[in-house]
């Protein structure tokens, strides 16, 4: 075993499908010998310190031998090592045979094996077959990472000298497969947790996967989708009102009931159902997206609606619907939830941002009522406090709630200190004097500029990136994607198709063949979503599906689950609403 080629590479900008992209995926061979340290090779470094980089990923290493496989495969004589975006080229070291945590001495350094590479999109632009994140795993030959034991000088022509074997002796190409194949079997992943040299971000989709094996969950890949929950039921079924009622100016809730009397389905604090609206008879249906505000346990699921100007989904529900319609709902939805735990709880909202945390903070009153809380919400005046007297009487029966209201426009009547807190509007100094502890959980719902700013003073007093969560609910013209594009409909909006829905954004538009797939269709949109690999590997784009059917090119290395969709390799074939 040896070193073929030792290759580094700095970030640079490249076009791609019309855009600008950030990479570091091409690297290029280096004469003599390299110094290796903690993190990268000298001369070398990542452009996408998310998916790449860090003590476990400082090196990644693919071998010679791969390279003549695709040479032979895929009919091409062109590959020029570093081109899978390895910093070493070895011969030997197969991905079938190294196991994680195996140690190599290699020049004057020492490395520990500790993931299989991140499958991304990148190295379907360098080697110029946009299908291989996916060929990588299929073939079994993803290559893996490094991290530095010992730093030293590496170059071409050094020896590999193995020095220890891993624990529990499972292959790159195995641990590989385990998580993005179809196939999650809980003795292999607890197998697999038992090794100490496992990456971090490995051993948490592992305990995932084993979470939902354990819990019978056949369907979906809890490992890189996160666990999901399985829903009630697909597509729309009626539901009854049973009661309206105003909350406050502009706000109305309304209580919905299975039409037999039948028990509801049950739902995670936090999350959402989808409605489907008819402004008209016989018009094409609205699907607004709405947070369930009740409690758990209810006999019956409670949303509340905020009467916008021109908003066509809120004036129908405040003007149209009474009690004993029949309303068209989703199932129970959505990842922002309460998650385990006993750290104090840090609930921030502005206006009908309240919704998704009165449930949480229902949920908190029942199960963990001597949990710390602040409940901390913005809003215009006491006329736009929506469920302030359920808000107080819930913090009655916890044992330390804090309560702060702040009004940025209060009347002459209303005195602070006693109906409200502070006047204006909340910022980072405020946020400072509540003394907020720094271990804190934070749920955030609001208009996309409350949630930027109070996610910034949030990081700044010292919450970490990973305790805060926020949701933003509805299309809003300060709600931008990355590229500073509110979502739009195509600009070529010819499509003569399936009608695709994104409900959040409130867009609706027929398919175009021209999209090649969902992710594309979202793009053209501005619609803000995740991926990595486009070709159904990585399950960064699973989305929630409310209703319709799709089919896939190329097929998924493992289906989502059940009420989801892969966007990346997913065309419609029927009317599709989906949760963006």
């Amino acid at each position: 075993m040896k070193v073929i080629s030792v290759n580094v590479g700095q970030p640079q900008e490249i076009s791609w499908r019309g855009q600008m992209v950030r990479t570091s995926v091409y690297k290029t061979p280096v004469d003599g010998r390299v110094r290796i340290r903690k993190l990268n090779f000298d001369g070398d470094a990542q452009a996408d310190l998310i998916g790449h980089g860090g003590e476990h990923r400082a090196v990644m290493v693919y071998q010679a031998e791969s390279y003549q496989y695709w040479r032979d495969t895929l009919q091409r004589q062109d590959f020029v090592y570093g081109q899978f975006g390895e910093n070493l080229t070895v011969e030997g070291l197969a991905d079938n045979e190294v196991c994680i945590g195996d140690r190599f001495h290699i020049g004057s350094a020492i490395f520990e094996v500790t993931q299989p590479r991140v499958t991304c999109w990148r190295v379907g632009i360098s080697t110029g077959v946009p299908e291989m994140p996916a060929l990588l795993v299929k073939h079994k030959r993803p290559g893996f990472y490094f991290r530095v034991i010992q730093e030293g000088d590496v170059g071409a022509g050094d020896k590999i000298e193995k020095i220890a074997n891993g624990d529990q002796k499972m292959s790159v190409a195995e641990i590989d497969g385990l998580l993005y194949l179809k196939d999650h079997p809980a003795d292999k992943l607890q197998k697999a947790l038992k090794i100490p040299a496992l990456s971090k971000a490995w051993q948490g989709s592992f305990h995932d996967l084993l979470n939902a094996a354990l819990q019978g969950v056949a369907k979906g890949n809890a490992g890189l989708s996160g666990a999901s929950v399985q829903l009630a039921w697909t597509g729309f079924r009626p539901f009854v009102v049973q009661r309206t009622q105003t909350q406050c100016e502009g706000v109305r809730s309304f209580e919905l009931a299975t039409p037999d009397g039948s028990p509801i389905p049950s739902f995670l604090p936090g999350q959402h159902i989808a409605v489907k609206i008819y402004p008209t008879p016989g018009s094409a249906p609205l699907i607004r997206m709405y947070s369930l505000c009740g409690a758990q346990g209810a006999t019956n699921l409670r949303i509340a609606v905020k009467l916008e100007p021109n908003g066509a989904g809120g004036t129908y529900m405040h003007e149209h619907v009474h009690d004993g319609d029949t309303l068209e709902i989703s199932a129970p939805r959505g990842t922002f939830t309460l998650a385990e735990g006993k750290a104090p709880l840090v609930l921030l909202s502005a206006g009908v941002g309240i919704t998704p945390l009165l449930s949480i903070l229902h949920e908190v009153a029942c199960h963990d009522s001597n949990r710390p809380i602040w409940w901390i919400h913005s809003c215009r005046n006491k006329l736009y406090e929506a469920f302030s007297d359920e808000v107080r009487s819930i913090g009655m029966r916890l044992s330390a709630f804090h309560r702060v209201m702040i009004y940025s426009s209060p009347n002459d009547h209303e005195l602070c200190g006693t109906d409200y807190d502070i006047k204006g509007h909340l910022n980072l100094q405020q946020l400072q004097a509540l003394q907020l502890p720094k271990e804190s959980e934070c749920y955030l719902c609001g208009p996309s500029a409350y949630l930027h700013n109070i996610t910034d003073a949030l990081k700044t007093i010292g919450i970490a990136d990973n305790k805060i969560k926020f949701e933003l609910f509805g299309s809003q013209p300060e709600a931008l994607g990355a590229n500073g594009k509110a979502p739009h409909p195509p600009i070529e909006n010819t499509g003569h198709g399936p009608l695709v829905t994104f409900s959040k954004s409130k867009i609706s538009f027929r398919w175009h063949p021209r999209f090649g797939s969902l992710l594309e269709a979202a793009e053209a949109c501005d619609v803000p979503v995740l991926w990595s690999c486009r070709m159904g590997v990585c399950h960064r784009c699973e989305t929630g599906m409310i209703d319709g059917q799709v089919n896939y090119s190329p097929d998924p290395l493992d289906l989502p689950a059940d009420g989801n969709v892969l966007l990346c390799c997913s065309i419609p074939i029927s009317p599709v609403d989906l949760d963006l």
